[in-house]
């Protein structure tokens, strides 16, 4: 079978050792061929790593966000028709480009299509005008483009729940969780020295919260932290510390190669904090409680289903004086810290890269045969 994917990553494309890099790698066993058509990236060439992709092709736009939906729908009609693509899956999101163009291409072409909606920016909480702007927005066009699509996945219950509210039939929608957790390399390494009390991960976005947590931090005195990750605030972000007299307990060491790289450096610390305002993980909190870290995240995306309070990670509102308050917390008492961490590791069995992969790829499949029978 011949998948065809519409993504909005633009890393693996730049050979970028990311989470949908690795998700290509176990789900391109199940398909002969897999077609990814993703946006613009400058100077973006796909490179291979290993020959491990070697089934996986990518299609990065010849232009800028606004030709997006025009971009799927021309190398997307000419994929199918030369490769004769089973079924295609779209990760869609504001400012829903990528489910316009698929709406246009399974409209040329009859592939059958998942609509894959793995958040609603700006739920629970807007960081941005344009996340206050997309939110109710995401209740006009996702039931739209949910009407054509043969079903809606999503990767937690709290999205499932808004999109039953938005009225997508709950029979369209399927759960299939994506934060695949590789036990090869997510292990506890006791041998790491903790240099550092605190450490973030994660794309340097306004939703992610570093914010809120320097001027957490700024209360903390001689707390240190490191921040594991790049994007389009990092500047800002590195501003803010020098800002707060905090620059010199803050280390901001950018992009990290490979996963194994990420959770090395999130093992130098004591305890990992990611106070995002809203999205579908994180994944990166999930890993950092497969290695044994003690976690410590906002209620947003799959950490309502995975953290039990208090015993296997600890919940913030995210407002500065309660992350600084857990935080004192957990760093004065060693030994719940410790339990906690031992209790994160069985998230290892909830969360199998290999099972649901596997899961996900034979719903996809599935939609071939079901679309073959009512044909």
């Amino acid at each position: 079978m011949r998948l065809l994917m519409i993504s909005g990553d633009r890393l693996a494309v730049q050979g970028k050792q990311g989470a949908f890099w690795y998700t290509l790698a176990e789900l391109s066993k199940y398909w002969d061929r897999v077609d990814v058509i993703c946006p613009h990236v400058k100077n973006g060439k796909w490179k291979m790593e290993n020959g491990k992709l070697n089934n996986v092709f990518f299609y990065p736009s010849p232009r800028k966000l606004w030709y997006q939906p025009w971009w799927i729908l021309k190398k997307g009609k000419e994929l199918i028709e030369k490769y004769d693509c089973d079924v295609m899956t779209v990760h869609e999101y504001p400012p829903f480009y990528n489910g316009y163009g698929a709406l246009k291409l399974a409209k040329k072409t009859g592939i059958p299509f998942m609509l894959e909606i793995h958040h609603i920016v700006g739920w629970p909480i807007a960081a941005s005008f344009s996340e206050k702007l997309f939110r109710p927005l995401s209740r006009i066009f996702l039931p739209k483009e949910s009407k054509a699509a043969s079903a809606v996945r999503t990767v937690n219950s709290s999205v499932l729940s808004t999109l039953k509210d938005f009225g997508i039939p709950e029979e369209k929608i399927e759960l299939l969780p994506s934060f695949y957790l590789d036990s090869k390399i997510l292990v506890q390494k006791n041998e790491i020295k903790k240099d550092f009390d605190l450490v973030f991960a994660g794309r340097l976005v306004v939703n992610k919260g570093l914010d809120r947590l320097l001027a957490a931090i700024e209360t903390l005195p001689s707390i240190r932290l490191l921040v594991i990750g790049d994007g389009p605030q990092r500047k800002y972000e590195e501003a803010h510390a020098k800002r707060l007299n905090i620059a010199d307990r803050v280390v901001f060491v950018g992009w990290q190669s490979t996963q194994e790289e990420v959770m090395n450096a999130i093992q130098r610390a004591k305890i990992f904090v990611l106070p995002s305002k809203s999205e579908g993980g994180p994944r990166v909190a999930l890993e950092a409680m497969a290695c044994g870290m003690p976690v410590l995240t906002t209620p947003v995306g799959v950490m309502q289903d995975t953290i039990r309070n208090g015993e296997n990670g600890l919940l913030t509102t995210g407002e500065p004086e309660d992350i600084a308050e857990k935080i004192s917390l957990l760093l004065s008492d060693e030994d719940w810290c410790k339990k906690i961490g031992n209790e994160a590791k069985n998230i290892l069995n909830e969360f199998n890269k290999e099972a649901l992969v596997r899961k996900y790829a034979e719903f996809l499949q599935s939609l071939v045969h079901n679309n073959q029978t009512m044909l």
